[in-house]
């Protein structure tokens, strides 16, 4: 092998893709059907998570690669290509649009436990909530619908069945199937409805408005509710003049600061003039990606070291994390370009806000908004008569449950004795207090004894505990860390979410794991010693190489004889490789090069040699510094199949609901476990579930949120694994309470201007000891990879390149000089070099006979 063979063959061996430690990079595939602006919104949002421009803190630091493929709606395509992307280990997979198609990709993801992410608005009951409260805040008697497809019918089928459907006159009409539109506008326009609603496929919303305007439906006198979200991105300008009261709905608010911000960040590069060309499924991509990402960061600090694999969808393996992070994922909030994104306990966006927009002579304007379990809110100017009737709570008394759970609700230290509510503190307490600041409300807290939250019991077929004072009026209100569950919704009423969270496990923090044999290789990954191997190997090969290309390493071994007969290099095979690791080593060798292309290697080396030795050091020293630990399991899963580990959960709570209805087979192992040793595992308070955990090997299930405000004041306890589901506190009031939307409208206040966070922070953070177990600038020390010091090769491959091309060209001036010097040919020479050079000889014989032969064998040496 050649030199020049031997340095490709490095240039190969160092591009090795690394695979092995924890992923900086996290790929995520992308799927993309016609539209491209998702795409571009797909790419856009990765930007702006690469670059930090995200919404969420936390994930700043993520840093993520797309891996996008453009298909068609062939269903076997569709599928080849996603098995294509899972097999290249991404983290989860964005689209299609089409519903089709993304069934297939949903059923794969599903099977392999990768999420899968889907930028297609699914909201249709709530949606439909919204279109039957207009309806009825307008006070139509008759009005007509115009629809297209089967999803606009199914949507709009709730105007059918208002609650007073014998005083209300509602028909539909279908617009047709091919583009023209006229007949069914016709037919509306011969029935003499002057109230229309129109819900259609924005890709022929505008040849409706058209041809409406055409038909004379788009007039004065006609009064039209647009369904389509995407309204506010079709030009309107025909139809400001028309005299028709114009009515449609957004999800983007254009004049938000959020909007604003995002599409003026220049790196991003949107192409649009505002936020009023932004179509709805593009902002839900974009705002997609950013939630993947707050996830994402999430799931990464709650389980340490993990790799994505390589997965078929012809094999058995699955990732493992995909429904933890999903849950992560349903438990983020974030500001985005579609407004404020949170998910219910189902994972469904349930709780958004529309603006209500108005045509006039100066466009759309904005009339009002709606928000999800709060109703209509109209500017002064085009408020409604009539739609504020509901009561003041002003000066209205209630009567709230609490339990003497941290942080939600405690006994003050104090050594003065108090009285009333005045001996109660915690997040719970606070709430309370910021609503009744904002409602006027006044109210007393009663402590819930038994500690009993509210179960059914199917023997009495009652419910008890705080939920049964309620049932029977012995109480309006309860808030402490109560569950929202479907099984409680059909007794009572909760508010909109205060804290969202889900169920992980509580168990003592690992031991520190004794070094290993090899736990000097450390500080570089295996990819980086497979590289430094290959480095010191191609160095070697090729300092010996030019050692014997490059005349001036030819010397007199004897200086006294002025013509000698033999000449000697250093550079012999066993020496060259021993000179070459002294200077990895900081060992002194004697070695000095002569020539211009041997120093030029060897600078190149020396350079490397001393920059990977100090970042070895500096590696070293660091993880030493850290100490690795060995966990006792990582996931919850791993509890369902061991024995040594024992685990439960609080007797009668929603967590020990939540594995007796899972239909999860090692979920189910697990509460079996738990039935079967009930009076040793289950608990009847988390203190005393903390307890075990502290002094026994137990591993406690509960709330996420419990868990962190534990961890923060008892230092020998963690959260291991990730959410096992998504859920919600609320606040318990009775069924169809007519205060629930006074109580939602105060909470969503103190959500929307922080104040939650902050007392979230102070009850968890600052109070009662918080912050005593944080551990402050721990960071864990990874192997360097091969990207961390790709510089370092790229300078020695650049030095061995310069190396070789001055060796080559001093050995071929050389045989030149010695081909016009001794009058034969530069052929004849340079074979005869080559021959000498094959033979790897440190000595070299000079023969002074004139014959050819003595001109083929003698090198005067430059």
């Amino acid at each position: 092998m050649n030199g020049r063979e031997m340095l490709l063959l490095y240039v190969t061996v160092a591009f090795i893709p690394d695979i092995l430690g924890f992923p900086r990079r996290i790929p995520i595939g992308g799927l993309f059907d016609s539209d491209e602006m998702i795409q571009k919104a797909f790419e856009i949002s990765i930007k702006a998570v690469n670059k930090n421009f995200t919404a969420a803190q936390h994930a700043k630091d993520i840093f993520l690669i797309p891996k996008t493929e453009k298909i068609n709606k062939n269903a076997f395509q569709v599928a080849n290509i996603a098995c294509e992307l899972v097999s290249s280990e991404v983290a989860g997979i964005f689209g299609p649009q089409d519903k089709s198609t993304a069934s297939y990709v949903q059923s794969m993801c599903d099977t392999l436990d990768i999420p899968h992410i889907v930028a297609r608005w699914d909201s249709e009951p709530k949606r439909s909530n919204f279109f039957q409260d207009l309806i009825e805040e307008y006070k139509w008697k008759e009005y007509a619908i115009l629809y297209d497809n089967a999803d606009s019918l199914i949507r709009m089928n709730r105007l059918l069945k208002l609650p007073n459907t014998t005083t209300i006159n509602a028909k539909v009409f279908h617009l047709g199937s091919g583009l023209n539109f006229r007949k069914a506008m016709k037919e509306v326009k011969m029935s003499e409805y002057r109230n229309i609603v129109i819900d259609c496929s924005y890709n022929i919303l505008a040849s409706v408005l058209e041809q409406a305007l055409q038909v004379g439906i788009l007039s004065e006198g006609y009064r039209i509710i647009i369904a389509s979200m995407d309204l506010q991105t079709l030009n309107l300008e025909p139809y400001k003049y028309s005299g028709v009261n114009l009515t449609g709905i957004r999800l983007i608010d254009p004049e938000s600061s959020t909007v604003q911000r995002i599409l003026q960040f220049r790196p991003l590069n949107w192409s649009l003039p505002n936020g009023s060309h932004l179509k709805v499924e593009t902002a839900l991509a974009y705002d997609a990606i950013q939630l993947f990402a707050s996830g994402y960061a999430r799931l990464r600090d709650s389980i340490k070291g993990e790799n994505f694999k390589a997965l078929f969808c012809n094999g058995t393996e699955i990732w493992g994390h995909g429904f933890s992070l999903s849950n992560y994922i349903r438990n983020e909030q974030i500001h985005g370009l579609s407004g404020m994104i949170k998910f219910d306990t189902a994972g469904f966006r349930s709780e958004f806000e529309l603006d209500i927009v108005n045509l006039g002579s100066q466009g759309l304007q904005k009339v009002g908004k709606w928000k999800t379990n709060f109703g209509f809110r109209w500017k002064s100017e085009h408020r409604i008569p009539g739609i504020d009737d509901e009561k003041s709570l002003r000066h209205k008394h209630f009567l709230v449950l609490i339990a003497l759970t941290d942080p939600y609700g405690m006994l003050k230290e104090s050594s003065s004795i108090m009285t009333g509510n005045d001996r109660y503190e915690g997040f719970g307490i606070d709430i309370i207090y910021e609503m009744s600041n904002i409602l006027g409300f006044n109210y007393t807290f009663e402590v819930q004894t038994d500690n009993a939250y509210g179960s059914f019991n199917n023997v009495t077929q009652k419910w008890n505990g705080m939920l049964g004072k309620i049932i029977a009026d012995e109480a309006d209100l309860a808030i402490t860390d109560l569950t929202i569950t479907a099984e409680r919704e059909t007794a009572v009423d909760f508010t909109t979410p205060f804290m969202n969270l889900g169920i992980s496990v509580l168990y003592r923090k690992p031991t520190s794991a004794a070094p290993g044999l090899l736990s000097f290789l450390g500080p570089f990954s295996t990819d980086v010693w497979l590289h430094l191997i290959g480095a010191y190997v191609v160095v070697s090969s090729l300092l010996f190489v030019i050692g014997k290309f490059c005349p001036v390493e030819w010397t007199n071994p004897y200086p006294c004889i002025k013509e000698p007969e033999v000449l000697e290099t250093p550079f012999t095979l066993l020496d060259t490789p021993f000179l070459v690791i002294g200077a990895v080593l900081k060992a002194a060798t004697g070695f000095a090069p002569a020539g211009i292309s041997t120093r030029s290697l060897a600078v190149a080396w020396w350079f490397f040699a001393l920059l990977m030795g100090a970042t070895y050091v500096a590696n070293l020293a660091a993880a030493l510094s850290t100490k690795s630990v060995v966990w006792s399991f990582k996931i919850v899963e791993e509890l369902a199949f061991q024995q040594k580990i024992k685990y439960g959960a609080k007797e009668g709570g929603s967590t020990l609901a939540f594995f007796r209805d899972s239909q999860h087979p090692p979920y189910r192992i697990m509460y079996n476990y738990m039935m079967d040793h009930k009076a040793e595992v289950l608990m009847d308070s988390n203190e005393k579930g903390v307890w075990k955990t502290q002094h026994e090997n137990y591993a406690f299930l509960m709330e996420s949120s419990s868990i962190e405000y534990i961890k923060q004041r008892k230092c020998n306890v963690t959260q291991i694994g990730g959410l096992l589901d998504s859920k919600s506190y609320g606040i318990a009031m009775k069924k169809n309470a007519p205060y629930r939307t006074e109580l939602n409208r105060a909470l969503l206040r103190l959500q929307e201007n922080g104040r939650i966070g902050e007392l979230q922070d102070k009850w968890w953070r600052q109070k009662r000891g918080g912050d005593t177990c944080e551990e402050k600038g721990k960071v864990q020390v990874e192997p360097l990879s091969y990207e961390d010091v790709k510089g370092l090769f790229i300078i020695m491959i650049t030095g061995i390149a310069l190396s070789w091309i001055i060796a080559a060209w001093a050995f071929l001036w050389n045989i030149r000089d010695i081909a016009i010097r001794h009058n034969v040919s530069f052929k004849e020479v340079i074979i005869e070099e080559l021959k000498f050079l094959i033979k790897c000889s440190s000595k070299k014989v000079i023969k002074r006979r004139k014959s050819i032969e003595t001109i083929k064998s003698n090198n005067t040496g430059f």
